[in-house]
């Protein structure tokens, strides 16, 4: 029987870069605003006259379109601001929204082909192609026909030496956008298919098209034998039953430490016994968008082919109602023997997170930790909705993910592990206790070391920017896809070293 949701992952426009236009593509001249009179027009923009460029208000202003009068033999113009590479992303957003949508001309076509000004270097490139190939992106599922979309961006330039740069700056970062669109996929698959066993294998399978990459799917059985108590625990509510997802990409010559990337894949949340209230309960679908972060990250650091050892781990559970699930006073052994006294079982991602962790030291023998999770609404609160909250064991590795964020546009806030708050970790009944009292976002990052002994750690609570609720930038409403990139320039920080 088919699924309603669109074949994953999404296809993206293609960008490319060469020495000239392809015949049929529409070409697209930039505008570049100038701090005094009319904008510079770039290459091929020679048959635009100054009636036309007033007539139509042309300021050059980043994400500014315009339709080329049909004189000319530009069809669009298009701004970049001041040229810095955001002025150059905002352009790319604008310029594939306003194609998509121009019902009453030709829509997107065959492509487009966007001459590049001499001043336009690979940073620029890579930003102008991050718009194209998400500006676009959109996630529905309706038995209406899908609308034209681009399918093509060349990006043309010239000179031989420049364009080798310019293509690798580009291949890298579409590598990137998929990462960001394919982790979106995820997220806004709704529940009804997005089960446990669906994301995993829906992951594995995507893996499973990327040399050197593997993937291993544990299902109820494996995890019951291997004392995945947590994970477990959480799905056990549900009809249908939790999996691990683990991928390995482990590339000849790999140096510098094996890297842990651990996931939150809960597949929906309904709270459990400790249920949420109904409004906005079906948001609950992007619970797993930390799990998501991380299978896209990974797939994208085995395109690039990056060299460094890496581990991915999801636990994949729904956390449902139902006679069998887990209720709050419960105790729970964890994967490696710690146990942890249940409080609220709307708070069930460390908890399937811990198993995780664990798993990653004592059989993978990681080095160094990341875990990625919706998991708190107080970062929510903190953060609001565009910041990841960034909590980490060690100052220099808080640095190079607070660097990765940067590189990778997103926006991380470091947080404090406040070891006054660490003895309310500590439980009466169990070992631990899942719900101390405190702030919501440190203690629950507190509840989390617990389980990494003492190996460096970082660990992202995306709450806030996991979903959106309106266009910015280059998002759509829906799952965001926030962190995938981040990740994939953390991996990658090693492989510069």
């Amino acid at each position: 029987m088919s699924t309603p949701v669109p074949t994953l992952p999404t296809t993206l426009p293609a960008v490319e870069v060469a020495a000239s236009a392809r015949a049929g593509h529409a070409r697209v001249v930039l505008s570049r605003a100038a701090p005094e009179g009319p904008p510079l027009l770039g290459p091929g923009g020679d048959d635009l006259t100054a009636d036309w460029v007033g007539d139509v208000a042309l300021t050059g202003s980043a994400g500014e379109v315009r339709a080329a009068p049909a004189a000319s033999a530009a069809d669009w113009v298009l701004g970049v601001g001041g040229g810095t590479p955001a002025d150059y992303r905002a352009a790319g957003v604008a310029l594939v929204r306003a194609v998509e949508a121009d019902r009453d001309g030709d829509g997107p076509g065959r492509g487009l082909a966007l001459a590049l000004p001499p001043d336009a270097g690979p940073d620029e490139a890579a930003q102008l192609a991050r718009g194209l190939a998400l500006g676009g992106y959109r996630f529905t599922v309706t038995a209406e026909e899908r609308p034209a979309r681009l399918r093509t961006a060349r990006l043309v330039v010239p000179d031989a030496e420049q364009r080798a740069l310019v293509a690798a700056a580009v291949h890298r970062s579409v590598v990137l956008a998929s990462a960001t669109a394919f982790a979106r996929d995820l997220a806004n698959t709704p529940s009804n298919v997005k089960d446990p066993a669906w994301l995993a294998r829906t992951a594995a399978r995507a893996a499973g098209r990327v040399p050197g990459l593997t993937a291993t799917v544990h299902d109820e059985r494996w995890l019951t034998a291997n004392g995945f108590g947590g994970v477990l625990a959480v799905g056990g509510g549900s009809t249908r039953p939790p999996r691990l997802l683990h991928l390995t990409w482990s590339p000849p010559g790999a140096t510098g430490p094996h890297l842990g990337l651990i996931g939150k894949g809960i597949t929906f949340d309904t709270g459990g016994i400790s249920i949420k209230p109904a409004d906005g309960m079906h948001l609950m679908r992007t619970d797993m968008s930390g799990g998501a972060a991380v299978i896209a990250a990974t797939l994208a650091v085995a395109r690039l082919e990056l060299p460094v050892r890496v581990s991915a781990l999801v636990p994949c559970a729904e956390n449902h109602v139902s006679g069998s699930a887990y209720r709050p006073g419960d105790v729970v052994r964890h994967h490696g023997g710690k146990t942890s006294e249940i409080s609220n079982t709307d708070a069930e991602g460390r908890i399937v997170l811990a198993d995780a962790l664990v798993h990653a030291v004592d059989t993978l023998g990681v080095d160094v930790l990341v875990d990625v999770a919706t998991l708190t609404g107080a970062m929510k609160v903190a953060l609001g909705l565009r910041t990841g909250g960034l909590f980490a064991s060690e100052d220099a590795l808080a640095e190079r993910v607070r660097a990765a964020g940067e590189r990778a546009g997103e926006a991380w806030w470091r947080m404090p592990l406040l070891d006054e708050f660490a003895d309310a970790v500590v439980s009466d009944l169990a070992d631990v206790r899942q719900g101390p009292p405190g702030p919501g976002g440190i203690t629950a990052a507190l509840f989390l070391r617990e389980f990494t002994a003492g190996l460096p750690w970082a660990h992202l609570d995306i709450a806030g920017p996991a979903r959106a609720d309106k266009h910015y930038d280059d998002v759509s409403p829906g799952g965001t896809g926030f962190a995938a990139r981040t990740l994939v320039e953390f991996v990658a920080s090693y492989a510069a070293e």
